[in-house]
């Protein structure tokens, strides 16, 4: 009996960590932001550091029709300074420091650009392009993809804003695009994969929490659609979402994440 118990605790583990068409990516949540400043290019690095398989930050557009990263639609948080990010210039912007917030060994960190992050994504590697604002962002944001050297396939865009993805996917059909969403207020898996459907979206990517069920992913990946879930720190939250098929974790402790999930 106990031997059969160790076999199953086993198998459980296995099925955890690896799906049938591959193991479950562990994404960073707007760079390593656990360890380091949200968002910034110290946490983007970090995340490849600490053997993240693709990482996750937030792009908004800044009144000059730039692109730079951030979370939040205005810099209080992460600058202590109340500024508007749609109605602040670019330079502007970069004077902030949005590091010292964190920890005082990032203090001069400065908010990046969409093309300093491109710049520091390594061969192989996934990245995760939140978007914050509205379809307005997207011609910049696919010209930039565009003249970088990143494969299509490695630079999917996601966007709890429906209209954002059907933009993205009207303009780049080959460019992967997932929706983000909760689960709040009765969304279904039925209502999900038809708003997936409506703008062509080719994934979901919704709050892992317990309404997200073997039953709802299966519903998911059965109408074709990639599953991600976000944002988890817990190790029994992540193994469930392992084990019932999503396809990417986002945390913001990728290495200790993926070394707690390999443990039984």
């Amino acid at each position: 009996m106990l031997k059969f118990a160790t076999l199953l605790a086993a198998s459980l583990l296995t099925s955890a960590l690896c799906l049938a068409d591959g193991p479950v990516e562990i994404i960073a949540h707007r760079g390593a932001s656990f360890d380091a400043p949200e968002n910034t290019i110290s946490s983007v690095k970090l995340a490849w550091e600490q053997g993240a398989d693709g990482c996750e930050f937030d792009l908004h557009l800044t009144q000059d029709g730039k692109i730079i990263a951030c979370h939040d639609d205005n810099t209080k948080k992460t600058a202590g300074v109340d500024k508007k990010i749609v109605d602040t210039l670019f330079d502007d912007l970069r004077q902030l420091d949005v590091g010292s917030w964190k920890f005082p060994a990032f203090k001069g960190e400065k908010m990046p650009s969409f093309e300093e992050i491109l710049a520091v994504v390594p061969p192989g590697k996934k990245i995760y392009i939140e978007v914050k604002c509205g379809p307005e962002i997207v011609p910049e944001l696919l010209r930039q993809l565009k003249a970088s050297s990143l494969q299509p396939k490695l630079t999917p865009v996601i966007c709890f804003n429906a209209k954002v993805i059907a933009a993205v996917k009207q303009q780049r059909p080959d460019l992967p695009a997932y929706l983000l969403s909760d689960l709040k207020e009765g969304k279904t898996a039925e209502s999900l994969i038809a708003k997936a459907k409506e703008v062509k979206a080719d994934g979901l990517d919704l709050k892992a929490g317990p309404e997200l069920d073997q039953t709802f992913a299966d519903k998911v990946r059965a109408a074709g659609l990639r599953l991600d879930v976000w944002t988890v720190n817990d190790v029994a939250l992540a193994k469930r979402m392992a084990a019932i098929g999503v396809q990417g974790i986002t945390t913001d402790r990728p290495q200790w994440l993926r070394e707690q999930m390999s443990k039984q």
